[in-house]
């Protein structure tokens, strides 16, 4: 298969009469991929249209040549997402049993789902925690919890909305610092600029376009002289 890619082709998306994203044409394939923009930007919509949890109003995303519109069983196998809220993604009551929910529904034998989760556990330092109730964690192991569980079921891309914004410094940097070691393309909405410095390449949505595209180290400084 050729390099993972994600494309957006004359992309548009309205809520009613709201216009949120506008004629978006992009080829996603850098390692490391920011999305900025203010509040209403539209950011938090493309990034759901990048696994299929939203389907464009007009224009077609594609994920390693699939259509999120026909395909989006199999988008959603190969793009895993990362809510701002991981109590919106941990639904079993231990920390073990959510981390394994995804491999139970695709049916892996027993051995080989215990292998995975003891290896993400491990990974993301969740193994103490193992049997303990999901709820107890604090924000940044809730967060470690809900990648683990995205992790754990080895998709090609992640995409991560607002992954740092409910985490104290200790905890965003942890958080940071899993997404820098991801071996996955990732794909991150964000407010925390001094997070994508070292990223690929950095976006910046205003009114639905894309109005810069670039190097963080020209795109950021763009875009602070914007917020004026």
């Amino acid at each position: 298969m050729p390099n993972p890619s994600i494309t957006l082709r004359a992309v548009s998306h309205a809520y009613g009469d709201r216009a949120v994203l506008r004629d978006l044409s992009l080829t996603l394939t850098e390692r490391r991929v920011a999305i900025l923009g203010g509040n209403g930007s539209g950011k938090s919509t493309l990034a759901r249209m990048l696994n299929g949890l939203i389907l464009p109003s007009a224009g077609t995303v594609t994920v390693d040549g699939l259509d999120t519109r026909r395909d989006g069983r199999a988008v959603r196998q190969r793009v895993g997402f990362v809510f701002q809220n991981p109590d919106v993604q941990i639904v079993y009551p231990t920390v073990e049993e959510d981390v394994g929910f995804g491999l139970k529904a695709r049916k892996m034998p027993k051995d080989e789902i215990a292998r995975r989760v003891t290896a993400a556990l491990d990974r993301y330092a969740l193994a103490r925690y193992r049997h303990q109730p999901a709820h107890q964690l604090s924000g940044g192991e809730k967060q470690l919890l809900a990648i683990a569980g995205v992790l754990v079921l080895d998709p090609a891309h992640v995409v991560f909305d607002e992954p740092t914004t409910l985490l104290d410094l200790r905890n965003r940097r942890t958080v940071i610092q899993a997404i820098r070691d991801l071996p996955q393309h990732a794909i991150v909405v964000t407010h925390d600029l001094d997070m994508v410095m070292d990223f690929d390449r950095v976006l910046v949505l205003e009114d639905g376009r894309v109005v810069i595209d670039d190097a963080p180290s020209v795109a950021v400084p763009a875009y602070v002289a914007r917020l004026g």
